[in-house]
């Protein structure tokens, strides 16, 4: 299983409706088995799915409970090779009992419970907070790959040499297997600073930059009004197209063999 953690430090740059697309897309274009996670206490995924509930376990407890079965948590989507784990508001008081709590290890507890289901799953896809907490820390420590998505403004690059060494960090410390994969532009407009800000990206030696870009279109908007993944609620709009593009682009420098094994 390939363990994928989108991140931004910065908000508002389309993160959590890329990692939305990006596993529907693996899951239902591409055939493979996906479980999403919802690592953020604001739910969005779970929402964007119709499974966000307080009376039902989430994330929280799988990283506060001792002897948390994971397949109870575990949702199933609408779509048949597409699983959730989500999330809701209790995440900010299970951040806070993982760092009062000594008596286990506090960064691997999400990596530890993943492994149990590794052969189950192609891809798993985490949508993280854009924050450094223990729940990030538990996302990047279970995860291989780290993708960045960024929306070009003056404030764009704010955060990236922090999160690229938080990603050092933890690759040194916890999981030698954590790399920056690559950064994607959303939000994408056919203007001077949108096409001068991806050129600055792609001759950054520090960034992997994918060569596809996300266009902004209004459609990504009222998709999520719709509680629809892009492809559903607008297939041929530009977004949809260019969420399409990203995945085939990234597993064209993949193979089978990356994702299974355990891995």
């Amino acid at each position: 299983m390939k363990t994928i953690s989108i991140i931004n430090l910065k908000g508002g740059v389309a993160k959590t409706i890329s990692a939305a697309n990006i596993a529907h897309i693996l899951a239902t274009v591409h055939g493979k088995r996906v479980l999403l996670i919802d690592n953020d206490k604001q739910g969005n995924i779970s929402k964007m799915f119709r499974i966000h509930r307080y009376e039902n376990p989430s994330i929280a407890e799988l990283l506060t409970g001792r002897n948390a079965n994971i397949y109870e948590i575990i949702t199933p989507s609408q779509y048949e090779t597409l699983d959730i784990i989500p999330a809701n508001m209790t995440l900010i008081k299970a951040n806070l009992e993982v760092l009062l709590d000594p008596s286990r290890p506090q960064q691997t507890r999400l990596r530890t419970a993943l492994k149990g289901i590794a052969g189950d799953y192609d891809y798993c896809v985490i949508d993280c907070a854009p924050d450094i907490n223990i729940s990030t820390i538990n996302a990047l420590v279970a995860s291989q790959e780290v993708w960045i998505p960024i929306k070009i403004d003056n404030f764009a690059f704010d955060g990236l040499a922090e999160l690229k060494e938080q990603i050092e960090n933890i690759k040194e410390d916890f999981n030698p297997e954590l790399s920056l994969y690559g950064c994607f532009v959303t939000s994408y407009q056919n203007n001077e600073v949108n096409r001068q800000g991806e050129a600055w990206l792609h001759e950054q030696k520090d960034y992997p930059v994918f060569h596809t870009h996300i266009r902004r279109t209004e459609k990504v908007d009222e998709s999520t009004f719709a509680n629809a993944p892009i492809l559903e609620y607008s297939r041929r709009c530009g977004a949809a197209r260019d969420y399409l593009s990203l995945v085939t682009e990234y597993l064209e420098t993949v193979s089978d063999s990356d994702t299974r094994g355990g891995k």
